[in-house]
């Protein structure tokens, strides 16, 4: 399929890591073997870095498919409800019998949280169960969670190539490493967009602090944003530097704020606006879905436009 006959009906794809998020609220501190702790809550959500940015996009007006495995059990099926509540295309979503749909557990308390995750067809899912088609039809590819896509990793390079050649734009949000190893090797020479997040940013360079690793992955990705949480962002195009601060919140729940923060700064950024205006934007969406228990379901247009709109006055 050539650039100038495919047919562009969404604006973004997200090639992700599909599973369930069990979320436990309202821990005071960390749990400890052999006694009972009482929560807050326990709330069965949509989960997986990609699936709630994809959540997001959508929930902020963008027209947005998915890429992904999931089992035919339980929680796929949530998931592809879930999809289709929010008006994602799922026709790049395969589901196989054969494998069990991913999950993890988020003990999260106000300050931090902790997860623990089983694989299931997050590992499964390579380049050979990618449906082509769906991903033609986008303007911009979104690649998340780099560490956990096992079977997709080594040929991240060749999807990245090709989804240019297609005509997209592409981003990355690595997530956290559970190796601990940030080994990456060619991904951002794919790049067009690097999202990650202060501690990802300094583990994958090296580098002292966030605004050292901004500097060191800037002259390799044409756009960089590193994300430090409640202290806000800061970006990178060019010679083009920005730094714009969080938001004044209390947080319920951090799951999935940085995710939200990525669907803000790409909406912006595919809107043509501003690299500041993109941060802020960015900010905000990661704010509300801080205050928010869960991962989806915090954002859409007017939430975000009030937030913005509050700190302006």
């Amino acid at each position: 399929m050539s650039v100038s006959t495919r047919h562009v009906d969404l604006d973004v794809v997200v090639v992700c890591e599909i599973n369930v998020d069990i979320v436990v609220s309202g821990l005071a501190h960390p749990p400890v073997f052999g006694a009972e702790h009482l929560v807050d809550g326990v709330t069965l959500t949509a989960g997986g870095s990609g699936a709630l940015t994809a959540t997001d996009l959508a929930a902020l007006g963008l027209r947005v498919g998915v890429c992904g495995l999931v089992g035919d059990d339980p929680f796929g099926r949530h998931m592809r409800d879930h999809f289709a509540h929010y008006g994602i295309d799922t026709s790049g979503v395969v589901v196989d019998p054969a494998v069990a749909t991913g999950a993890s557990v988020l003990l999260s308390s106000n300050q931090d949280r902790a997860i623990l995750t089983v694989l299931g067809a997050m590992a499964a899912f390579g380049l050979d169960r990618l449906r082509w088609q769906t991903l033609a039809r986008a303007r911009h590819l979104h690649l998340s969670s780099h560490f956990l896509q096992a079977s997709l990793r080594p040929d991240v390079p060749t999807l990245l190539a090709r989804a240019h050649a297609l005509g997209l734009t592409t981003s990355a949000d690595t997530g956290h490493d559970p190796a601990e190893t940030w080994q990456i090797g060619d991904l951002l020479q794919g790049l067009d967009i690097f999202l990650p997040n202060e501690v990802e940013a300094c583990a994958i360079t090296g580098a002292q602090d966030a605004a050292a690793a901004l500097e060191l992955l800037a002259t390799h990705v044409p756009v960089v944003v590193v994300k430090c949480g409640g202290k806000g962002a800061m970006a990178a195009r060019g010679a083009e530097r920005v730094q714009a601060p969080g938001f004044p919140i209390t947080v319920r729940d951090t799951t999935g704020a940085g995710d939200a923060f990525d669907a803000g700064f790409l909406r912006s950024m595919l809107a043509g606006e501003r690299l500041l205006d993109a941060v802020r934007y960015g900010n905000a969406c990661g704010a509300l879905t801080a205050a928010h228990v869960g991962g989806s379901g915090a954002i859409d247009q007017a939430r975000v436009a009030a937030l913005l709109g509050s700190m302006d006055r």
